[in-house]
């Protein structure tokens, strides 16, 4: 499982719409030169749903791909799971920045690197334009009920960003409630950026 960002997302929203529906997902990307970054994902799945997966994995029944098999699992005291992927090089190298619909990363020169995220893509991947039953639409709102997508974007400095940018000036955020994606009804630009400089 790569940190392809609506790869996953896909997977975060689609696999079964129960199994890893409820989950929160965390995705920070942090400019460490004008050439590479960091990209650390981390999804939390909620105590009672992790319970159901892992006895659907340990009986062997699910033939689905495991939530965290590709990541580093960690399971919390309270019965929650979290998974944590990072993938660190090049931006070129970054699974994150390949493919139709992926973050962007530009150099625009005296030490500045914008980072982009284009948010149709998104949209589409947790099937906001679907069409979908009542009864159907009602299980998918119950999963993603209460849960977000967290993006943030740092470096040595924000110098311009259309997301919320820290008190420190070191980073920008956007938390997007997978409700609002279902919905239709989330307001986001065309695509979500943010200027760094790099360390």
């Amino acid at each position: 499982m790569s940190l392809n960002l609506f790869g996953k997302l896909a997977s975060v929203a689609a696999i079964a719409l129960g199994v890893s529906a409820c989950v929160d997902v965390n995705i920070d990307v942090a400019v460490t030169s004008t050439t590479t970054a960091r990209a650390t994902m981390t999804q939390v799945m909620t105590a009672d749903l992790y319970a159901m997966v892992k006895m659907g994995e340990e009986s062997g029944e699910s033939s689905e791909a495991g939530f965290c098999d590709e990541g580093t699992l960690t399971e919390n005291a309270d019965g929650t799971a979290t998974c944590t992927m990072v993938e660190e090089g090049p931006f070129a190298s970054l699974d994150m920045g390949s493919g139709e619909g992926g973050m962007s990363f530009t150099d625009i020169g005296n030490g500045l690197v914008r980072v982009a995220l284009p948010t149709v893509a998104m949209k589409k991947e947790l099937g906001a334009d679907e069409e979908m039953d009542e009864e159907t639409k009602q299980m998918v709102l119950a999963f993603f009920e209460g849960h977000s997508i967290t993006l943030t974007i740092s470096g040595a400095e924000v110098t311009d960003t259309n997301m919320t940018r820290a008190a420190d000036g070191k980073s920008a955020s956007q938390v997007i409630p997978m409700l609002d994606l279902i919905n239709g009804t989330v307001d986001l630009p065309d695509e979500l950026f943010a200027v760094v400089r790099a360390p």
